[in-house]
């Protein structure tokens, strides 16, 4: 695969987000051909448009999808790729995982009482005993993912 590491022109706008995020430069790396940046592009607002229904419905998880998008953009479009890192909620959330591949530990706390809750009251909705068992698979699963995760202190 062809990649163009792209250094954006200089402006006032981009000079300010270099400074707060060095690291960001390091994220971009646009393929060559156009068409296969547009694919990128198409797959980013996919995830994206799944991460923000991740955000209400309790099955569907955001995270996982907010990174795909970062990863699509960082491929197809600097522009959609820096609004998304510039993003209060998911910037440090991508930033965090590009840097350290781990989250801080009161996060992954979060993320099990988040979980426990939502699994919860879903099995509580669902009528039959073969979905309940299924979301009780489905969350024991995805717990054991997170927690394979690595772990980082904040001090």
């Amino acid at each position: 695969m062809q990649y163009l590491h792209f250094h954006a022109p200089s402006t006032m706008a981009n000079d300010e987000y270099q400074a707060k995020n060095p690291q960001s430069s390091d994220l971009l790396s646009l393929h060559a051909s156009p068409v296969v940046r547009a694919i990128y592009l198409s797959i980013g607002f996919l995830a994206l448009l799944l991460g923000v229904i991740g955000a209400f419905l309790p099955v569907l998880p955001t995270t996982p999808f907010i990174l795909l998008a970062a990863a699509c953009f960082a491929r197809g479009s600097e522009h959609f790729h820096r609004k998304l890192l510039e993003n209060r909620i998911a910037g440090p959330i991508i930033m965090e995982w590009r840097m350290h591949r781990s989250i801080p530990r009161h996060v992954k706390r979060w993320v099990y009482l988040l979980m426990a809750i939502s699994f919860s009251s879903s099995m509580i909705i669902v009528p039959e005993v073969w979905q309940k068992t299924m979301l009780f698979a489905l969350g024991l699963t995805l717990v054991f993912f997170i927690w394979r995760i690595p772990v980082r202190e904040i001090r």
